[in-house]
C-alpha cells in the first residue's frame, strides 16, 4: 500500500517523474543518465518498485528489465494526463531503444529538452494543436491524422527554435507507409527536422523512402549507437547530426 500522503525526497520524484515522462525505463539507461553504476541504479529502481511506485517487468530473455510509474506513483509524482505505461513482447524492444536514445540525446544536447511520445501526446491534446508531430491527412470522420516521433528535442530557453523530431527505427516498415511518413516529415512546419535512429537492416529501406519522398533536405538518418551518452559531441558535430540544431 502506497501513502499518498508520504513525502519524498527529490532524487525519487525526479526518478519517478522522468519514467512517467517517457513511459519505461531501463537501469542501464538511468546509469548512463546519472553517471552511477548499473548496481547503484538498479538499486535505486528497485526501491522504487518496493513502494509501490515502480513496476518491473522482464518479458524478453537477455533483454534488459523496463520500469514503469504505477498508478500510485502516477499520482504521487504530480503529473496529469499521463497514463502509465504497458509492457508488452511486441513493445520491449522498442521502448528498451528509446529509454538508451532519450539518455544518449540528454548528454549529447545538453541545451535541449527531451520529450517522450506519451508526453507530447498530452502536451498536443492540451494545446488542441500539433507541437512537434506531422499531418498524415485527414481521417474518416475528417479529423486530422498525426504521426508523433518516438521522441522530441526541444530547445531551451529559446521560444524561436524549433523542436527536433526524433524517431527511433528497429523494425522495417512497409514501403508506402514509410514513404507517407517521411513525405509527411518533409512538409512538416512544427519541426526543425527530423532524426532517425535506425538500425542497420533499416537504413536502406529508409533511404530509399526519403529519396522517393524528397526529404533528404528534412530528415537526417545516423545508426542507432551513434549518439554516445559517454561524452557530448562538438557544437559542430552537432550541427550536422540534429537538423536545426544550429
Amino acid at each position: 500500500m502506497v501513502n499518498d500522503n508520504k513525502t519524498y525526497s527529490p532524487e525519487q520524484m525526479a526518478l519517478l517523474r522522468w519514467t512517467a515522462r517517457l513511459g519505461a525505463v531501463t537501469a542501464e539507461a538511468l546509469a548512463q543518465r546519472e553517471r552511477r553504476t548499473l548496481a547503484s541504479a538498479r538499486a535505486r529502481l528497485s526501491a522504487g518498485e518496493r513502494t509501490g511506485l515502480l513496476s518491473r517487468r522482464r518479458v524478453l530473455a537477455g533483454a534488459p528489465a523496463l520500469y514503469t510509474v504505477t498508478p500510485a506513483g502516477m499520482r504521487a509524482s504530480g503529473l496529469r494526463g499521463l497514463e502509465p505505461c504497458r509492457v508488452s513482447v511486441a513493445n520491449a524492444p522498442h521502448a528498451i531503444a528509446c529509454a538508451g536514445a532519450a539518455v544518449a540525446l540528454e548528454c549529447a544536447y545538453p541545451d535541449h529538452r527531451v520529450m517522450g511520445e506519451r508526453e507530447l501526446r498530452h502536451e498536443e491534446r492540451e494545446a488542441g494543436a500539433a507541437l512537434a508531430s506531422a499531418s498524415l491527412g485527414a481521417g474518416p470522420a475528417g479529423t486530422q491524422l498525426l504521426h508523433r516521433p518516438d521522441l522530441v528535442l526541444w530547445p531551451e530557453g529559446s521560444k524561436e527554435r524549433l523542436p527536433v523530431a526524433v524517431e527511433v527505427e528497429l523494425t522495417v516498415k512497409a514501403p508506402r507507409r514509410l514513404v507517407e511518413i517521411c513525405r509527411a516529415w518533409a512538409r512538416c512546419c512544427c519541426v526543425a527536422g527530423t532524426l532517425y535512429l535506425a538500425c542497420a537492416e533499416v537504413q536502406r529501406p529508409l533511404a530509399r523512402a526519403i529519396e522517393r519522398a524528397q526529404a533528404g533536405e528534412r530528415i537526417i538518418v545516423v545508426t542507432l549507437d551513434a549518439l554516445s551518452a559517454a561524452e557530448a559531441p562538438t557544437r559542430r558535430s552537432a550541427e550536422r547530426t540534429v537538423p536545426g540544431a544550429a
